[in-house]
């Protein structure tokens, strides 16, 4: 897949409008870089990451910036490719010399370049889901979405409560497909479940109804999509298409309204674990993060329109670190930026309260997450 570069650089107002800027005002500023799959098979994710990281970069500058330092923020569109997302992290780190990334929409394209962030020692805060990320810990690396291990213990859970015990997984051939199964086999025995069928599909497949004929006539009490994107609504259609009466439980790599629109109507019922953006109105007034999420959707909306999702929350949360950590920093050194990352407590985001440790480079813990139920085509909340 041939990636279409996109390159944005966001300075406030004010500074653009002078037009005798001069490169040691540029070179005072603090930089930020980005790798996301903009365009391709992961764009509804990548897209609202995008937009979000424009929009508040926007607002930080607009505001004064980050210790009086304006922000300049270089993002590159991978097309969902891991190959490129290497080329352009080299390419921010050695041509750009940014002070931090923020990036890698998925697994696939944050695991490509985890060598080059760790070899140039470079703060990075991927937006991608897998566990393997962060677990091991890597100096370097932090995340800000839940891990599909804390999905799929979430998704675990609530079948047990609904007396479910044999299930069947289905899912895709990318990283976080792969780690999604991976968690769910080991998993499995601890939460009471036994996995009676594993069926897999390739890259491109648009229809995977031989897949789950098996998992029908396997006797299943219910099913587990471990995947993400067009492949979400995909799995979905074509369940309800064959009658399956067994419930259909996804992960976090479906909280967008993208997949919805996608399923129709055969998206109702489905559950999943998601970020407490999604259902910001239907918190309690007394939730912490009530208030933070619905300040991004006033603010999104304003600017875009459309839909919320919690992809581009993770953005958000990953932006908000790094400007924590800047502060802290008192500047952009880079180790001392990546010690205050790690030194982060109670700190308020949209997917939770983060609390970083030398030993946790995600910081979030379960209760972050909330149970949700597709319902008339909008999100419902369920505990």
């Amino acid at each position: 897949m041939k990636s279409v570069r996109w390159i944005r650089t966001l300075i406030a107002g004010a500074i653009i409008a002078l037009s005798s800027l001069t490169g040691a005002a540029m070179a005072d500023s603090i930089k930020i870089g980005s790798f996301l799959a903009v365009t391709g098979p992961a764009s509804f994710l990548g897209d609202p990451e995008k937009k979000t990281l424009e929009l508040y970069v926007d607002k930080l500058n607009g505001e004064g910036g980050i210790n009086g330092q304006q922000v300049e923020l270089t993002l590159y569109d991978t097309g969902l490719s891991a190959k490129e997302a290497l080329t352009f992290v080299k390419r921010l780190i050695s041509e750009d010399q940014v002070d931090l990334i923020v990036g890698g929409t998925t697994t696939g394209e944050t695991m490509a370049v985890l060598k080059e962030i760790e070899k140039a020692e470079i703060p990075f805060i991927s937006l991608a889901g897998a566990s393997v990320i962060i677990d091991p810990p890597k100096k370097w690396v932090f995340k800000t979405p839940h891990t599909d291990a804390m999905a799929v213990d979430m998704v675990y859970r609530d079948m047990k409560k609904q007396g479910i015990s044999k299930i069947g997984l289905i899912a895709g051939a990318g990283g976080f497909d792969k780690s999604c199964m991976k968690n769910a086999d080991a998993l499995a025995a601890g939460a009471g479940i036994s996995i009676v069928i594993t069926e897999t599909y390739g890259k491109g497949d648009n229809d995977m109804t031989p897949q789950l004929t098996k998992i029908k006539n396997a006797g299943v009490d219910a099913t587990l999509f471990c995947g993400f994107g067009g492949a979400s609504s995909i799995v979905t259609k074509n369940y309800a298409q064959l009658g399956i009466e067994a419930p259909l439980y996804h992960t976090h790599g479906s909280c967008s309204k993208g997949f919805i629109n996608g399923a129709g109507d055969a998206a109702n019922g489905v559950r999943l674990p998601c970020a407490a953006l999604l259902v910001a109105d239907q918190l309690a007034d007394d939730d912490p993060q009530k208030s933070i999420g619905l300040e991004y959707i006033k603010t999104y909306t304003e600017k875009y329109g459309g839909d919320i999702s919690t992809f581009g929350g993770h953005a958000y949360d990953a932006l908000f670190l790094a400007v924590e950590a800047f502060k802290r920093a008192g500047g952009t050194d880079k180790a001392k930026v990546r010690d205050a990352i790690e030194a982060i407590k109670n700190f308020v985001g949209v997917d939770g309260i983060f609390n970083m440790s030398e030993t946790d480079h995600m910081g979030l813990s379960l209760n972050s997450f909330k149970m949700l139920e597709v319902t008339d085509g909008g999100w419902k909340y369920l505990y």
